[in-house]
């Protein structure tokens, strides 16, 4: 069972980790796994703690924002450690990004100091910036900064939301959200010990690996697998078997891979692992089946937002419902309302509102959009859900994402399940796309498993018809070698609905 959360209430939230790591007895123990290389937590907080030294000689003061466009290593969680011991904002940015999307966030946020991984040598040209080699080079020989006093409501880090359906919008996150992520999903959710190794799929610079891969080993005791690119799913078969690796964290679409990769059946490279959870967007019933069997442990599913910093819903091992999102997380209400705001009965199809201890207060210089979002702590999240009978609630999907056909909404998750029963099916989306004439028509765009058989589009459309109403069958079928995602692996579907990426 995993230990009581300590009595005292964290402040600066690099100190805080720094100094229970010394009173649990954690220092000796793995934290990261990079490549061959492992740091224990007693390495990780020493070297944070002279890496703070090193942006505070780069001119990095309290309240300043740092940018940090970083893969996943030991670079990324000491710049961010660094970062919050100077009382300073971490600015978490996908290093892959186009350049014009990091000039954005650079300005929006206004950072100081941007500090880069490879192949970045040239982007933000107008700021200060420092490599990752130089970050790293620079911190043996600094002396150790000390820690800034904060509070739990002090800001901490800014994140971005995924985009979408949009230019994305940072969101800000304070010292006091990660123990409550650890707290309430951690321990309270996923019952997470110190002997643990984690392996997150998604990555630390998003909502869902922040938590998976930095917040919970380095509040547990436990340790992650850091990998610097998107593993393959041969690269996790390595990676679960090398490390043991007992919690795999990863969404929808990378399960697919693995199962269409390795087949249905337990597979003994698995034999460490004793859950997996989901999230990202909805996972289908049949592919969380076939991924339990592979792993040979259970699938929980669960959703969170950036805005919420991680899961306000999650099944759990005392309580899995299969095809849900499950119940909401401790500390956490959860509400299903109307358009108008009204709360629709049990068994009625809703927009999700969540309140709870991590919400964010606002997004960064958007007045207005977080007064449509927010309302008396309340987040409108946009997903649609309907509550089952035991509490469980069931994702349909986002309210941006319903389709308009001949004046009828048409969701197309309902329809995007029937075509997935194919077996020759390996991922779809359906969408109104606009015909020669300006009329809208349900497109579904489909990316078969290897060597489809002829006829694919016309079998697709029959099996359509036989289990659909017929203004939710597709008027077409295009089979298409991937699906335009985020990099979370949330499906775009604004450019699904333009009928070509």
């Amino acid at each position: 069972m995993p230990s009581p959360p300590d009595a005292d209430v964290p402040g600066n939230i690099a100190a805080y980790l720094s100094g229970l790591a010394e009173r649990r007895g954690w220092t000796g123990r793995a934290a990261f796994h990079q490549g061959h290389r492992v740091w224990t937590h007693g390495e990780v907080h020493a070297l944070a703690a002279r890496a703070a030294g090193v942006l505070a000689e780069h001119g990095v003061r309290p309240g300043n924002r740092v940018l940090l466009a970083l893969p996943d290593g030991i670079a990324w969680v000491t710049a961010f450690l660094a970062t919050a011991r100077l009382g300073a904002v971490a600015v978490l940015v996908n290093p892959e990004l186009p350049a014009v999307e990091h000039t954005f966030m650079a300005e929006d946020t206004e950072a100081v100091l941007c500090v880069t991984g490879p192949g970045l040598e040239d982007r933000f040209s107008d700021r200060a910036r420092l490599g990752a080699d130089q970050f790293l080079a620079f911190t043996p020989a600094t002396d150790p900064a000390p820690a800034h006093p904060v509070d739990a409501h002090t800001p901490l880090y800014v994140q971005y939301t995924s985009g979408t359906t949009g230019r994305p919008k940072g969101v800000v996150h304070t010292h006091g959200d990660t123990r409550a992520y650890h707290d309430l999903i951690g321990q309270r959710v996923l019952r997470i010990t110190q002997d643990d190794v984690t392996l997150s799929v998604s990555k630390l610079y998003f909502a869902y690996g922040f938590g998976n891969a930095f917040v919970f080993p380095l509040f547990s005791g436990s340790s992650a697998v850091l990998v610097d690119r998107r593993p393959t799913p041969a690269a996790v078969d390595e990676l679960i078997a090398r490390h043991r690796v007992t919690l795999l964290y990863s969404v929808p679409s990378a399960y697919a891979a693995l199962v269409a990769d390795r087949g249905s059946g337990h597979d003994a490279c698995f034999a460490s692992v004793r859950a997996a959870v989901s999230a990202g967007e909805g996972m289908p019933t049949e592919l969380g089946r076939q991924a339990a069997e592979l792993l040979g442990a259970p699938v929980l599913e669960q959703i969170g937002s950036t805005e919420a910093g991680h899961a306000f819903c999650a099944n759990s091992h005392e309580h899995n419902h299969p095809g849900t999102v499950g119940r909401p997380v401790p500390g956490f209400e959860v509400e299903l309302r109307d358009r108008d705001g009204r709360p629709v009965p049990d068994g009625a199809e809703g927009e999700l509102w969540v309140r709870g201890p991590t919400v964010t207060p606002g997004y960064l210089n958007r007045p207005e959009e977080t007064a449509r979002a927010l309302a008396g702590g309340w987040l409108a999240t946009r997903d649609r859900a309907r509550r089952e009978p035991d509490g469980s609630y069931r994702h349909l999907g986002r309210s941006d994402d319903m389709e308009m056909v001949g004046g009828i909404t048409v969701s197309p998750l309902e329809v995007e399940a029937v075509l997935r029963t194919h077996p020759a099916v390996r991922e779809v989306a359906v969408a109104a796309v606009r015909d020669g004439r300006g009329f809208s028509r349900l497109r579904a765009f489909v990316v078969p498993m290897a060597a489809p058989p002829t006829g694919l589009e016309d079998d697709l459309i029959r099996l359509a018809r036989e289990h659909l109403a017929a203004f939710r069958v597709p008027r077409s079928v295009s089979l298409v070698p991937s699906l335009p995602r985020t990099p979370t692996g949330k499906l775009r579907r604004h450019l699904v609905r333009r009928g070509a990426w």
